[in-house]
Formats: C-alpha cells, structure tokens, sequence
C-alpha cells in the first residue's frame, strides 16, 4: 500500500466515523429536546377537553371537574406548563 492510498483509506475512515457521530447527534437532540407543551397527562384515557387561564393548576382542576363529572368524566387533569393550560379528563 502506497502512503497516498494509507492517506486515503485514513481520510475515509475519519469520514465514516463523524458521519456515524453527525447522525447520532441527528437522532438524539431531536429525542431529548422536547418542549414543556409535549408533556401528555399522566397514565391512559385522557382526553383533550378544552383550554383556558388560570392562576393555578389547583384552581383549574377544582373549577373544572364539575364540569368534567357532568359530563361523564371522573378525573381533571390541567397541564400548567403553559400560561393557557390545556385541560383533560377520562
């Protein structure tokens, strides 16, 4: 092997292994960097039944699970990482 063709091979494996570390990257920051609004509510059955402000989350979840109960639901989930918190229930 010619000191030309030790160049090259060396090249293409430094090529090869930071193509490997640039998709790695691709595939985890994507992974790990999700935003507070994609926090789903916590466990099965939830569905989405609204959104609206409120000071708290205690306050969200106490003003509407007597709507929720009247509407068949049993459980009021309000998601407060945002200032318009989405509200679910099952």
């Amino acid at each position: 092997m010619t000191s030309k063709e030790k160049k090259t091979m060396k090249s293409w494996r430094t090529r090869i292994g930071v193509g490997l570390a640039v998709s790695a990257a691709a595939v985890a920051i994507p992974l790990t960097a999700t935003t507070a609004s994609a926090a789903p509510p916590p466990g099965d059955g939830w569905v989405p039944v609204g959104a609206l402000k409120y000071p708290s989350k205690a306050a969200c979840e106490a003003a509407e699970l007597p709507q929720a109960q009247a509407n068949g639901y049993h459980e009021v989930w309000c998601d407060d990482s945002e200032t318009i918190m989405p509200i679910y229930s099952r």
